[in-house]
């Protein structure tokens, strides 16, 4: 069996930058990804478009030329799949790893297919995408339920409750009520995020303002049923009913703590941060090393492709012997 010097599992971005500073620095690499190539981003809402800008979610030094000011999915998708094949990235794909397992100097990595693959150090770069946040209350497992928004229009004429008020839950609310729906955004606290894309809270709050969204802030989705959702306001305890043909549920997505825990990576029981050094990346399993959100824990939203790939550079300095290039700047401390 072919002994890879680095194995890096998740083909997002960070685990694409990753393969591209390992074949920089001349390191034989393979990159395992459960999905398609950038699944993440290809799960993403067709119309999105990311928050940053172009250059700062480029990799491999290769430039990021787009049609607008901020780059949308699908010229991200296409984009990404580029760089791949500029750098001649070694994948495989569609393989889901099970677990990492340590035996003197060599990792073993274990797939769901049964498959095996060897390597002298194993970068974790999965990112957070695959495992929603549940409410844990009744109903939310039913089919009219998800976790995940993809595009408005089959949604057209029917009554759709969206739980949450980030990002993902206001770009999803004025693309529905473009597209015809009638739009309940429910959030328990008793405003939009803040984290909000700036120009995006203009449009919503004079859509609300309007009428044409509706909003319930301090209030929880306590059940769902078939045809409506019943909800309780966290401040004066008052219960009530909302119809819903539909409920999306966009309160976020978590790293999948038993993966890495499989991996024999320590992680806080509260926080589910992985033990990892803040300059080298690497977890308290020696020659494992985190990349991208996965070393996030329950806060996501410190780190992102922008500060993520950076993170790719210091792990390959690092196993390549070489002095590592601080980024602890690019990240704040979790």
């Amino acid at each position: 069996m072919d002994i890879y010097d680095v194995i890096i599992i998740g083909g997002g971005p960070c685990g694409l930058a990753a393969g591209i500073e390992a074949k920089k620095a001349g390191l034989s690499h393979l990159i395992l990804e459960k999905g398609s190539l950038t699944e993440s981003i290809r799960k993403y809402p067709k119309m999105m478009r990311f928050f940053s800008t172009a250059e700062n979610i480029e990799i491999g030094g290769i430039p990021f030329p787009i049609a607008g000011v901020k780059a949308n999915r699908t010229e991200a998708l296409q984009y990404y799949r580029k760089v791949t094949g500029y750098y001649d990235l070694n994948f495989s794909l569609f393989t889901e790893v099970d677990r990492v397992e340590k035996e003197a100097d060599n990792f073993t990595v274990y797939t769901t297919k049964g498959d095996q693959y060897q390597a002298r150090k194993v970068i974790l770069a999965t990112g957070y995408f695959d495992k929603p946040r549940w409410l844990g209350i009744p109903g939310e497992e039913l089919p009219h339920v998800t976790h995940y928004y993809d595009e408005p229009f089959q949604y057209s004429y029917t009554n759709v409750v969206i739980v949450g008020a980030s990002n993902s839950a206001v770009e999803a609310s004025l693309e529905l009520y473009r597209a015809d729906a009638h739009v309940t955004i429910v959030h328990r606290a008793d405003d939009f995020r803040k984290t909000v894309k700036y120009w995006l809270i203009p449009d919503v709050k004079n859509r609300v303002k309007e009428g044409k969204i509706n909003t319930q802030f301090n209030t929880c989705v306590t059940k769902i049923e078939a045809g409506k959702v019943y909800t309780t306001n966290v401040q004066t305890g008052e219960t009530g009913e909302l119809p819903a043909d539909f409920v999306i549920i966009l309160t976020g997505y978590i790293p999948d703590a038993e993966l890495l825990r499989r991996c024999g990576v320590a992680l806080n029981e509260e926080t589910q941060v992985p033990t990892y050094d803040k300059e080298t990346f690497e977890t308290n399993v020696p020659g494992l090393y985190v990349c991208g959100t996965v070393m996030a824990g329950i806060y996501t939203e410190k780190v992102f492709i922008e500060n993520g790939r950076e993170h790719a550079k210091a792990i390959i300095d690092h196993i390549s012997g070489k002095e590592v290039r601080k980024v602890a700047e690019l990240i704040e401390r979790i």
